[in-house]
């Protein structure tokens, strides 16, 4: 399979799975897949987005050699929001090294402060840092704060993921 083409050929949920199916847990070809995810051209970058997530949602195992890199392109300038979306996805459900912590706390906190940030970028940061607030419950101040001061501005969604957080 031609990988590129592949993702060029159908933006769709079929065509994600086609994806994730042909990559299993084969790491030569997730490999290709986050090649042309990090190529950043546009659409190849968006379109790959999908299928990672998905992929690592399956073999989390696969992004560790990816982490610091995949954590550096959330602050590239001009980044796609499907890119950052799939990107905290992931991240919500695999375990974060020690030595990346702050960096992802403090770009979760920046998503969820900013009345630009996607909705669903704000609810998977949310989670993320819910996560890791078992390791740094002073955290837990601070996250409660912003989800008070953000909560009359926020979508039904947001609100949603945040009161399940606030109840734990």
């Amino acid at each position: 399979m031609n990988l590129r083409d592949t993702i060029l050929e159908e933006h769709s949920k079929k065509q994600r799975d086609k994806i994730v199916k042909y990559i299993g847990n084969n790491k030569e070809r997730f490999a290709e897949l986050m090649k042309l995810f990090f190529a950043g051209e546009y659409p190849v970058t968006q379109r790959a987005a999908w299928p990672v997530s998905y992929c690592v949602q399956n073999h989390p195992e696969l992004i560790k050699p990816y982490l610091k890199r995949l954590l550096d392109n959330l602050n590239k300038k001009g980044i796609h929001g499907a890119v950052v979306r799939n990107t905290v996805r992931l991240l919500q459900d695999v375990e974060i090294p020690k030595k990346y912590h702050g960096k992802i706390m403090d770009d979760c906190f920046r998503f969820i402060q900013s009345p630009e940030t996607e909705v669903a970028i704000k609810a998977f940061s949310l989670s993320i840092l819910h996560n890791l607030s078992k390791q740094y419950p002073e955290i837990l101040p601070e996250l409660k704060l912003i989800i008070e001061e953000r909560w009359e501005h926020e979508t039904a969604a947001f609100r949603s993921r945040a009161k399940k957080i606030l109840k734990k």
